[in-house]
């Protein structure tokens, strides 16, 4: 569904031309909080309930052994709601509570994943990787809002298998990217980003790629309204006690008219998209959209 407001935060933030695969990694000041919280809160989270009950198997995955580490992520996002929104959420003894939706979590129950409780509270997608002999491996996942991705036959796999399909991954950022998860100390949150352009603002997208068909109803009069800038804006840290490390990844989108309200922005974005290589298209299925993207953005940029 639609977002009910702009996002806290500038969604092209992410977006640097000319386009180049990288990690892209910046630690965040200690201040700045990993989770955020903003005016489509409750909605989100409604739309995570209803995912979790309809489409559970396609949005939550677990390995029986992650659940030391899951319970470790559930007490750092715990945490991070109280320090950074104490008026939003209580926990008396065991129990914690989400003052907007009344909704309370028992954190000594025992059957419900501590993950899923997680990521139940917040509007991130919740990443469990854990070191094992064939390196970081994906352990358990709350993936409500996948961007194209399919989260079920990601578990167990370790991230060279993940990121398999990624355009120069394997060449260019598959050591660079073990060697960041080795050396991760506890205490530090790391962010990075990652764009897409959508025909459709929906946050549950398990599929899409490689789509190379253009959208015939699409073009420079209505681009503005009908294609979407999406961002995954991603975190990382080390979980102390497990070693394990968790990845946030919440979703922002915004119709491109309202990116080129920005005029930096819009030219950033079409220089973006100019640049990006052929594969790395081809993996985002930017052909669904790229003629009317890039005819709307020069259009509003004379």
């Amino acid at each position: 569904m639609p977002p009910t407001s702009r996002p806290t935060r500038a969604v092209w933030d992410t977006v640097a031309a000319p386009h180049r695969l990288n990690l892209g990694l910046h630690a965040m000041e200690a201040s700045e909080p990993w989770l955020v919280i903003d005016d489509d809160y409750i909605q989100d989270l409604a739309e995570k309930h209803r995912l979790l009950r309809d489409e559970r198997g396609q949005v939550f995955v677990e390995l029986e052994s992650s659940r030391a580490a899951q319970a470790e992520a559930r007490k750092r996002v715990i945490e991070t709601l109280l320090t950074h929104y104490a008026n939003e959420f209580e926990l008396n003894g065991s129990q914690f509570c989400i003052r907007a939706t009344g909704e309370e979590f028992d954190l000594t129950e025992p059957h419900t994943p501590p993950l899923e409780v997680a990521a139940r509270c917040t509007q991130e997608d919740l990443v469990v990787m854990e070191e094992r002999p064939e390196g970081w491996c994906l352990t358990a996942a709350s993936v409500c809002f996948p961007t194209r991705w399919d989260l079920p036959t990601q578990l167990g796999l370790p991230m060279t298998a993940i990121h398999e399909r990624v355009p120069g991954y394997q060449e260019q950022l598959n050591a660079s990217s073990n060697q960041f998860f080795d050396g991760m100390k506890p205490g530090l949150v790391f962010k990075r980003g990652n764009w897409s352009l959508m025909d459709d603002p929906a946050l549950f997208q398990p599929s899409g790629k490689m789509q190379t068909r253009e959208r015939s109803d699409l073009d420079a009069s209505n681009a503005g309204e009908k294609v979407w800038l999406r961002v995954e804006h991603q975190t990382l840290q080390r979980l102390p006690e497990t070693g394990a490390i968790l990845f946030g990844i919440r979703i922002h989108r915004t119709r491109l008219d309202a990116v080129a309200e920005t005029p930096d922005a819009a030219r950033t974005l079409l220089a973006a998209i100019d640049t990006m290589h052929a594969d790395m298209q081809l993996y985002k299925s930017l052909a669904l959209v790229r003629g009317a993207a890039t005819a709307y953005l020069r259009d509003a940029l004379v």
